[in-house]
């Protein structure tokens, strides 16, 4: 990775894995050496656990668990694969339970029903973690309250969208 780590966080934080993709390119072959005499990995077992290991870093990092850069990101991502045991590194990830991912497609649905200056707004806010400064200069509003007016707005619609499909009349 040739930008400083302390860059690299908020670039996932807004879900740019550009970084993570090269770090499995350069150090791919090397972890699977170090794994293999480690712990007798496979080249395959080996790859697939750094793949892993970068997905749980990632998660980490975006949903806010990990809000400081490790002093040395190898190291760290080596000891977060060799910390995964061998059988949940070579299953599948788990899918969602059915009530989430149904709950999940129609807040989608949903989201697309909206306006797109208000998907920006929603988008901004609550995925970029942007303040209602940084969005009213985003969307070219005069301040900050008329931001926070316009996400406030825009929930409001997302709801009543949702009590509609319930076949209840919003509040």
């Amino acid at each position: 990775m040739a930008q400083p780590l302390a860059d690299i966080l908020p670039q996932l934080r807004i879900g740019n894995q550009a970084a993570l993709v090269d770090f499995y390119r350069q150090h791919r072959a090397h972890f699977a050496r170090w794994a293999q005499q480690q712990q007798q990995l496979t080249p395959e077992q080996a790859h697939q656990r750094l793949r892993n290991a970068l997905l749980l870093f990632y998660d980490q990092v975006a949903d806010g668990r990990l809000t400081k850069a490790p002093d040395d990101l190898r190291t760290h991502l080596y000891a977060l694969a060799l910390q995964t045991p061998a059988t949940e590194a070579d299953t599948a990830p788990e899918l969602l339970p059915a009530a989430e991912a149904g709950r999940r497609r129609r807040l989608v649905l949903f989201f697309r029903q909206l306006s797109a200056d208000s998907q920006r707004v929603l988008m901004y806010f609550y995925f970029r973690g942007y303040n209602f400064t940084k969005v009213a200069g985003k969307m070219g509003y005069p301040n900050a309250a008329v931001a926070r007016q316009q996400k406030l707005s825009s929930l409001r619609t997302l709801a009543d969208l949702h009590q509609r499909s319930r076949g209840a009349t919003p509040a």
